[in-house]
C-alpha cells in the first residue's frame, strides 16, 4: 500500500510541475493581453491585483510541489511537512485577501478570513519558533 501512495505522490508532483508551468504561461499571456490594449503598456489597478493573485497562485503551487517532494522522501521530516503546509495555507489566505473585492464582500466573511489567518499564524509561530527554541 505504501508503494501505491508513493507512486501517487510522485505522479501528483509531476502533474504539479505542469500546473506551475501552465500558471507562469498564463501570467505571461494575460499580461501581454492587458498591456497591448489601450492605454498601451499601462495596467489598471484591477489588472495589477489580478496579476498579483496569479503570481500567488503559482507560488502556492510551488509550495504544494515542495510538500509532495518532501512526502515522497523516505526519511521525510514531519515537522517540516507541517511547516510547509501551514506556510502554504498562509500564502493562500494572503492571496485571498489580495484579490478580495471589499465592495461586494460581506463583513462576516472578512472577519472569518482574519480569524483563519490569525489561527494559521499562531500555529506557524508555534511550529517554527517555539519548537526550534525547545530543540536547542
Amino acid at each position: 500500500m505504501s508503494l501505491i501512495i508513493r507512486y501517487v505522490a510522485k505522479t501528483t508532483a509531476v502533474i504539479m510541475v505542469f500546473v506551475i508551468i501552465w500558471g507562469v504561461a498564463d501570467i505571461v499571456y494575460v499580461l501581454y493581453q492587458r498591456l497591448k490594449e489601450p492605454p498601451f503598456l499601462l495596467l489598471e489597478i484591477n489588472d495589477i491585483l489580478a496579476t498579483f493573485g496569479a503570481f500567488m497562485a503559482v507560488l502556492i503551487a510551488i509550495e504544494i510541489y515542495h510538500n509532495l517532494v518532501l512526502y515522497v522522501q523516505d526519511n521525510h521530516n514531519s515537522r517540516l511537512a507541517v511547516e510547509i503546509v501551514l506556510a502554504t495555507a498562509l500564502m493562500a489566505a494572503a492571496r485571498k485577501v489580495i484579490v478580495f473585492d471589499y465592495n461586494e464582500m460581506a463583513y462576516h466573511y472578512v472577519y472569518a478570513t482574519g480569524a483563519v489567518i490569525l489561527a494559521l499564524s499562531i500555529a506557524y509561530y508555534y511550529i517554527v519558533v517555539v519548537s526550534q527554541k525547545h530543540a536547542k
